[in-house]
């Protein structure tokens, strides 16, 4: 229970004016610290909603598989330029991304991850290293703008850590291969 009282504090600094303003005013800040930092919120929260909400999670999220789409789909559309312009534009949207990512994202990747298998849990750190791999080539060799509301330069050093991390997910990946015990 300590836990999602960690997770509120930390969904409630992360929306003060001050620190939104701070982490939305450089682009990579926003996308690489500001969004994950909700989604841990909201995992640190969700054990409260696991308690409180067990009989939702039995029937809905049995073999953890809907809980990762929901995941998956909710990070992946944070990620389009779009999404982080409007969030920027109007607080409708930016409401919308503090909750998305700390209540559908963080809450349904904490209860869904232990009830996924290897292959699964693979199989999502893959897609999201190949998504990353994506993104990043786009904002380093995209000619124009995607954002509006974030100069070039800020573009260019968001794509290359979304490469960087998608590199270090692959050598994650690649340690989990080799280290991962024999089935018999």
């Amino acid at each position: 229970m300590k836990q999602s009282l960690y997770g509120l504090a930390l969904f409630v600094l992360l929306a003060l004016p001050p620190v939104a303003g701070l982490m939305e005013s450089l682009m990579i800040a926003h996308m690489h610290m500001q969004m994950p930092l909700l989604v841990l919120s909201g995992f640190l929260m969700a054990k409260y909603g696991e308690i409180r909400f067990s009989r939702f999670w039995e029937t809905w999220n049995v073999n953890g598989i809907p809980g990762i789409l929901m995941f998956a789909i909710v990070a992946a559309y944070w990620m389009l330029p779009r999404a982080m312009d409007e969030a920027l534009a109007s607080s409708g949207m930016e409401a919308f991304k503090f909750l998305s990512l700390s209540l559908l994202c963080g809450v349904s990747l904490r209860n869904s991850w232990p009830k996924i298998d290897f292959a699964a849990k693979g199989t999502v750190v893959v897609v999201f290293a190949l998504l990353f791999a994506a993104l990043g080539l786009l904002y380093v060799i995209a000619p124009v703008q995607l954002c509006n509301n974030y100069v070039l330069l800020e573009q260019i050093a968001l794509g290359w850590g979304f490469l960087t991390t998608a590199f270090f997910m692959v050598v994650f990946i690649i340690y989990h291969w080799f280290t991962r015990p024999a089935s018999g």
